[in-house]
């Protein structure tokens, strides 16, 4: 059983949402559903998949503006983020019409996610990592058996996530990374929720802010 990926990048900020699926049992997660559902739903019937849930990283209009729409057609459970960035999702209609997005109604997840907690795609196992500082709620997804990282908006190629939003704290963010981040593997995958993928071992080399 292999865990297949295709990232799907949505709304104007080219947000990487992420169609995660077990190649035999068929069960996928989308995460960070930031907006365009329709796209990301026909993404799921195109490779005839069951959807079983939403995971999302964090707050922020681009990463979670789509799921009220989504769960609407679809029912499933929206699992994270941290409960510390519940003012984020209730400040959803405000923020998308501020923005020009589709305004979204607030969300309130089915399960607020703890550092710890042990998320899974059929047999793949993920790890869920709070990693506050570009927002107090963030956390991350790990799954060592797929050397594979959802790193949300918190880890980019040769960058790192903003920490000038209200609840953003650089320290804290920085202190996550390098406390729970890179002591993974280097040959890590990382998906960000935005631009390139990358790995651990690049980020120690040629991340400035990681020096």
């Amino acid at each position: 059983m292999a865990l297949q990926i295709q990232v799907i990048p949505v709304t104007p900020f080219q947000q990487n949402a992420a169609l995660l699926w077990d190649d035999v049992s068929r069960e996928a997660v989308l995460t960070d559903v930031g907006g365009e559902a329709e796209r990301l739903l026909s993404a799921v019937s195109q490779h005839q998949l069951k959807l079983q849930a939403i995971w999302l990283t964090h707050g922020h209009l681009d990463h979670a503006s789509g799921v009220a729409d989504l769960t609407e057609q679809q029912s499933v459970p929206v699992l994270g983020p941290h409960q510390s960035d519940d003012y984020w999702l209730q400040a959803l209609p405000e923020i998308t019409a501020n923005y020009g997005f589709p305004v979204s109604k607030p969300l309130t997840p089915t399960r607020w996610l703890e550092d710890g907690d042990e998320l899974s795609v059929s047999e793949h196992k993920f790890i869920v990592y709070h990693i506050p500082g570009h927002t107090p709620g963030h956390v991350v997804f790990y799954s060592q058996a797929n050397n594979l990282l959802i790193a949300g908006d918190v880890l980019f190629r040769e960058s790192v996530g903003r920490t000038d939003f209200p609840g953003g704290n650089h320290a804290d963010l920085i202190h996550g990374i390098q406390s729970k981040l890179l002591t993974l593997p280097d040959s890590t995958r990382v998906l960000p929720g935005h631009g390139p993928m990358t790995t651990i071992g690049h980020e120690k080399l040629h991340n400035p802010y990681l020096r």
